[in-house]
């Protein structure tokens, strides 16, 4: 048994001061892998009071330096890739070679673009040629809350980590209660960095004690927040009372529209896609609408790829999917399939209960509902699972307006070969994100979404934006 009861405050690791202990358990297994701490409000305090004290220093500090200091912590960082990707495995359940090629790297990647986003940004700039005595200067927003979720643990911490640090924000990190013991071995990286004393603190907690308290802390000027939309909206309300920055990276209920001309990969990319990291992505391609011209036969493809899906421990080594994080994920999505069956979709693949053979760990048979229609419950609500719904449709302008007809607006996808259809649709669309013919966004581009899919956008440039505040100088003395 793991234990990690300390918190990383102020350049140290340092005993609870209001903390109860919770285990960890291993998804796979459903038994304790871990024992951490969850802080109570002394804690958060004390955490919030060193980035406090951290941030006048630290936001004056060269951006070169800052930089500088990002770069150590990615050197760092992918000496310990193999730790990484054993702690993300065993609490969260991704398969190790999943973890170790998908979800580990994530985090490095996310360094990468922020060093070379920022590395070509000014800063501070005059507001143009006509107005010399005028100067644009982007400051750090302040001491940011940073909240994480369990499913994309260190993608998640890099997006919000690199791109604070580097705009010159302090920071208190609340990793998921779920998953964290990837973010401890992040916070000791950061020491091993040499990042100044208290400009990044780690509290473990859950979200009604450190993520509610971090929320509405008056010390506290920006919480970036990535979960579930229901938590967003607590959060939203929780930092009201201060007026702080709230950005939000929330759910998806991503339509995959695929036409009668789409490359003959379309539908099973599509299926796999969605099971990958057990369904567990906000923008997973979770509603698939395909032209009526090839409806049956895409039917035929994603009952046939799902049923080559396979399901394992995620210790085991291999390319197939492992449980869900939980035991209320696993009820849910359980529910959610029943739902599925009991309003009148066609079970194609999968269905309920766990997969043969297996009667322990928090696994879900690879399921495919066919002939959906769009006011059914699994068409309508964020599964988290791998669970797939399928509709026909006739017309473009039938798809864009089923794809539109959700109150989330994070990621859908195109599959045809009409490129001027294609670009038509991505205008159409209402997400912050389009994506189109398997072809996957480039680094440093912007992730986020719209509606109740969140606010603001994280990843390169506009991610380290999304922690600057920006002020307006006249009478600059350019020559001074």
């Amino acid at each position: 048994m793991i234990e990690k009861r300390q918190f990383y405050i102020n350049g140290s690791w340092v005993d609870p001061k209001d903390g109860r202990d919770h285990q960890v358990i291993n998804p796979s297994t459903e038994e304790a892998c871990a024992t951490i701490s969850l802080g109570g409000q002394a804690d958060t305090d004390a955490a919030v009071a060193a980035a406090k004290a951290a941030l006048p220093a630290w936001m004056v500090t060269p951006v070169g330096d800052r930089i500088a200091l990002v770069e150590k912590l990615m050197d760092r960082y992918n000496t310990r890739a193999a730790d990484m990707a054993e702690a993300i495995s065993m609490e969260m359940g991704a398969p190790i070679d999943m973890a170790a090629g998908q979800q580990t790297p994530a985090g490095s990647w996310h360094l990468k673009n922020f060093i070379r986003a920022a590395k070509g940004f000014e800063f501070d700039r005059p507001l143009n040629d006509r107005a010399p005595n005028d100067r644009i200067i982007y400051e750090a927003v302040g001491v940011a809350a940073l909240i994480t979720p369990w499913n994309w643990p260190m993608n998640q911490v890099t997006l919000k980590v690199g791109a604070a640090a580097i705009a010159g924000c302090t920071m208190v990190l609340k990793p998921s209660e779920e998953s964290p013991l990837n973010a401890m071995i992040f916070a000791e990286l950061m020491d091993e960095a040499g990042f100044p004393a208290g400009v990044f603190n780690l509290v473990n907690g859950d979200g009604v004690g450190v993520g509610t308290q971090l929320s509405a802390h008056p010390d506290v000027d920006m919480v970036s927040f990535t979960g579930s939309s229901r938590a967003g909206r607590l959060i939203s309300k929780s930092a009201a009372d201060t007026l702080k920055r709230v950005h939000l990276e929330l759910g998806g209920k991503g339509a995959n529209i695929i036409f009668a001309d789409a490359d003959e990969k379309a539908v099973k990319r599509g299926v796999l896609h969605c099971m990958n990291n057990t369904g567990q992505s906000c923008n997973a391609p979770t509603r698939m609408l395909v032209q009526r011209d090839i409806y049956d036969q895409a039917v035929e493809i994603a009952a046939e790829t799902a049923a080559k899906v396979t399901v394992g421990s995620a210790s085991d080594e291999g390319r197939h999917i492992g449980p869900v994080v939980n035991a209320v994920q696993f009820e849910k999505i359980q529910g959610m399939i029943e739902k599925g069956i009991e309003e009148g979709a066609r079970l194609i693949a999968g269905g309920p209960g766990r997969p043969e053979g297996m009667n322990r760990g928090y696994f879900i048979r690879p399921t495919v509902f066919a002939d959906c229609n769009n006011d059914m419950t699994i068409m309508r609500e964020e599964i988290f699972g791998p669970v797939l719904s399928m509709m026909p449709f006739d017309t473009e302008e039938e798809a864009i307006k089923i794809a539109n007809d959700t109150v989330y607006g994070l990621t859908n996808y195109v599959q045809t070969q009409d490129g001027t259809r294609a670009n038509r649709l991505a205008r159409a669309l209402r997400s912050g994100m389009v994506e189109m013919n398997g072809t996957s966004r480039g680094a440093g581009a912007p992730f986020g979404g719209m509606k109740q899919s969140g606010n603001g956008r994280e990843g390169g440039l506009w991610g380290i934006e999304d922690f600057l505040e920006i002020k307006s100088v006249s009478g600059w003395k350019p020559d001074a």
